[in-house]
């Protein structure tokens, strides 16, 4: 250590100049001009060439795995009439409406039994007694949230939920 070179204090966020070296003493000037004195073993110098030499390592960043619960997508559920049974037309439309909410029933206990988070449902847009049946139960249940616009009431023919 001579005078000029810059020093910091190992144990402290202090910064300066060395003014003098009397044995194991040095004297510096910190960057707001006042004067202290410190052993040379607490004191670093500052010197930025001294890593000129170095050679910089470049590695290759790699991603973390995903884990396979991860990547799954929502869970998709179509109450179509058509879909759910073989002949449509050999029902009522009280039985068509019973039959889309066991299934609307059954799927939220299986999204729920197995873990599932997301659940789209997909009630088409219509004359609204099938979207009206789907909000209100899912208004009755506990531990999910679903878009409840009124705004959007008539626009959209699916609702998606989050179960909880």
């Amino acid at each position: 250590m001579k005078t000029g070179d810059k020093i910091s204090l190992i144990d402290d966020n202090l910064k300066g100049t060395i003014i003098s070296v009397k044995g194991e003493v040095v004297v510096f000037k910190d960057e707001h001009g006042f004067t202290h004195q410190e052993k040379k073993e607490k004191l670093v110098l500052q010197d930025p060439e001294i890593y000129g030499q170095v050679p910089t390592v470049i590695k290759k960043e790699i991603s973390a795995p995903r884990a396979k619960k991860h990547n799954r997508k929502h869970m998709v559920l179509d109450l179509h009439f058509e879909n759910l049974v073989k002949n449509p037309s050999d029902y009522n439309a009280f039985e068509r409406i019973f039959i889309q909410k066991e299934k609307l029933e059954e799927t939220i206990g299986f999204c729920r039994k197995n873990n599932l988070k997301k659940l789209e449902i997909i009630h088409g847009i219509g004359d609204g007694v099938l979207q009206r049946m789907v909000h209100d139960y899912l208004t009755g249940q506990t531990n999910l949230e679903f878009d409840d616009h009124d705004f959007f009431y008539h626009q959209r023919g699916s609702v998606m939920v989050t179960l909880r």
